[in-house]
């Protein structure tokens, strides 16, 4: 799974797993058109093998919505999803992953790309989650605690398959499940990812996530204008109108909005999301 390799295997049209088929649709739909369209990934955070979400990470306000993971992902790839963005929480707390049999059912069952993290903080976890068909790995804790595991990470899989994950509480980056807040800014590890070699950051503001509160969008977009990194937002999005007004900032490096609790609960539906996300793509492509 060296980045070679796997760069090689693409080209050649080897399926190294089996959201191979569907890497291709993901980045087609960042460039079509003449304006890019900004990605809406459905959320499916793995505990205890169950899709559940939290209220602000916290693991004593935990909502279940499925037993079956897989079943999830179906749904959501049927619904028109081009990514999905996997956690295991349990690896998030611990730093041992127990959702391993839960995301390979996942990438089994959706044949679209998946994004995952969680108690990834070593290059021998992410490397197995890549070898189980994850198209990109996200190191969250890891980040700050051993920046050189990201540099290394990068080296070895390429930048386009590895994310830093910056989680922050009011303004400042937390780790380890979000339970141990720290002194460094946000804008700081992101910087630092940069210097690392990463392209892309997911950003999450834990005050918002599962609050159904609305995205900080102010907070997100200058965190993009300042370390000119792709970014995915991710944290609070309820609406239509929170989707559309962060493609709006496509300009400014908004690449992708993770949405959780509003497409369980039923109060946004995916397909309506998505062509919210490309709506001002659409509008540049026919003006």
């Amino acid at each position: 799974m060296e980045a070679a390799s796997l760069a090689a295997a693409s080209a050649g049209g080897a399926r190294l797993h089996p959201a191979g088929a569907g890497v291709g649709r993901g980045e087609l739909m960042l460039t079509e058109g003449s304006g890019r369209v900004v990605l809406v990934l459905p959320a499916i955070d793995l505990r205890d093998g169950r899709v559940v979400r939290l209220r602000q990470g916290r693991a004593d306000d935990e909502t279940v919505y499925d037993d079956d993971p897989a079943a999830a992902a179906r749904r959501w790839a049927t619904a028109g999803a081009q990514w999905l963005h996997v956690v295991d929480l349990d690896g998030a707390f611990t730093g041992h992953r127990g959702n391993l049999e839960a995301i390979r059912a996942i990438i089994g069952a959706a044949d679209v790309p998946c994004e995952v993290g969680g108690g990834i903080r070593d290059v021998g976890a992410a490397s197995k989650l890549l070898t189980l068909g994850a198209e990109r790995v996200i190191f969250g804790t890891a980040a700050l605690a051993d920046p050189n595991l990201v540099a290394r990470a990068i080296e070895r899989f390429g930048p386009e398959h590895v994310i830093v994950g910056v989680d922050a509480r009011d303004g400042r980056v937390a780790t380890h499940g979000w339970t141990e807040t720290t002194d460094m800014a946000a804008g700081e590890l992101a910087l630092r990812a940069k210097a690392l070699g990463a392209t892309r950051i997911v950003y999450t503001d834990i005050r918002r996530d599962g609050m159904s509160a609305g995205p900080n969008v102010e907070a997100t977009v200058a965190l993009a204008r300042a370390c000119g990194l792709r970014l995915i937002a991710s944290g609070g999005v309820r609406s239509i109108g929170d989707i559309e007004r962060l493609a709006r900032h496509e300009p400014d490096g908004i690449e992708g909005v993770i949405v959780g609790r509003a497409l369980y609960d039923g109060s946004l539906r995916l397909e309506d999301a998505i062509a919210a996300a490309e709506g001002p793509a659409r509008k540049e492509a026919t003006s």
